[in-house]
């Protein structure tokens, strides 16, 4: 009977409601011309709308993401500096396509070599890069593909740190968009993809141009980047943010000139169309003041680690709280910068997001006196 169908649906639509807080992935086609293509919200992770998402496909110079990441996790670690001599090796200054013509025991910064890979895609800087941070291509490549994994990247595998073409070297939309979200984490990855333009060398002059035409052609992006090869057609995972809402776009196999910028501004469009950001607290924002125990002063402001918010469907901000987690009181030394807590966004009491709270001050240790002071004007004063 029409009428039971009708109810049938109707239901259906009424379930879909519940499970899902946000209009799915495929409440609207939008038929981008791409072998994969997935939009996601970079806070949480939620997929806003995907297509062949996970058919896998070759990322061409996509790739460098991961290397920029894994070189960003050594300097975090420790296990590099952004002052480190990279030294090219012959191998490194073997490899053709985009490239900083690198010279065989040239040597430059590590931030320097990073700035080629992110702004002039250079081949050689990538292998460079990568030698000095695993020893070898193919220790690094290793590292490549055990990152890969532990990011849940399963139709991921690398072969080389730059992109060329292998046959056996590809990855996904949904891939590199959980590989993108993790480089996303340190702040240096923003800053190098962002760079329009860098002067390379002095002599011979050698100006490098981002190959990521969205940094002049769509408000707000600043990152990540482009690759293009002749089997894998022009890909690019990207990044943009817009009042407080950054969403993470990656287009791959397009076939037309500069098509994966014009697919990925569809892709923006209709993220940016239909959902907004939620602010409750901004990194300098004062959260909260906690009490503080043998300090020099009795209280200290906190402060979240990043901005403090959720994605929203257009119009529908209700039903986002935040909750509060801090300890009674701190004793003191504490650390400017130093985690003191957490503030948790939630919806409906399920937890969307949590972000560190950290101490906004260093506060020292209070003197012998001024403790006695205190027991003194708790035990005196009424």
């Amino acid at each position: 009977m029409v009428w039971r169908k009708s109810l049938s649906l109707t239901l259906c639509l009424l379930m879909l409601t519940v499970i899902y807080p946000f209009p799915v992935a495929w409440a609207q086609e939008l038929n981008l011309k791409a072998k994969g293509v997935i939009l996601m919200d970079a806070d949480s992770g939620q997929i806003l709308y995907e297509q062949d998402a996970d058919a896998r496909w070759y990322p061409a110079s996509v790739t460098k993401v991961m290397t920029l990441l894994l070189a960003l996790e050594a300097v975090e670690e420790g296990r590099a500096c952004l002052d480190d001599t990279v030294i090219a090796s012959e191998y490194a200054c073997s490899f053709g396509g985009s490239q900083v013509w690198l010279e065989p025991g040239e040597k430059f910064p590590l931030e320097q070599m990073l700035i080629a890979v992110a702004v002039g895609s250079a081949n050689d800087a990538s292998v460079a890069v990568a030698e000095h941070i695993a020893g070898s291509e193919e220790a690094f490549v290793e590292m490549m593909n055990q990152k890969a994994k532990k990011l849940g990247a399963t139709n991921t595998h690398f072969t080389n740190p730059h992109g060329l073409h292998n046959d056996e070297h590809y990855t996904s939309a949904r891939d590199m968009a959980l590989i993108s979200r993790y480089a996303l984490r340190y702040p240096k990855m923003l800053e190098l993809t962002a760079i329009k333009e860098y002067t390379f060398r002095e002599e011979p002059k050698l100006v490098l141009w981002n190959t990521n035409k969205l940094l002049w052609w769509y408000p707000g992006t600043d990152g990540l980047k482009t690759g293009t090869t002749s089997e894998g057609g022009r890909s690019l995972a990207s990044t943009v943010e817009r009042e407080g809402l950054r969403l993470i776009g990656v287009v791959m196999g397009v076939d037309y000139a500069k098509g994966h910028f014009s697919e990925s501004m569809k892709l923006y469009n209709y993220g940016f169309a239909r959902f907004g950001f939620k602010q409750f607290f901004a990194p300098t924002d004062i959260v909260q003041h906690i009490p503080v125990a043998k300090g020099d002063r009795d209280s200290l402001p906190v402060v979240p680690a990043r901005k403090v918010g959720a994605m929203v469907p257009k119009g529908k901000g209700e039903g986002l709280v935040t909750r509060i987690e801090l300890p009674p009181m701190v004793t003191a030394p504490v650390a400017q910068g130093q985690r003191v807590g957490e503030v948790v966004v939630l919806r409906d009491n399920q937890e969307l997001s949590r972000v560190d709270l950290l101490a906004a001050e260093t506060v020292g240790r209070g003197s012998l006196l001024r403790e006695v002071g205190k027991v003194w004007h708790r035990v005196v004063v009424p």
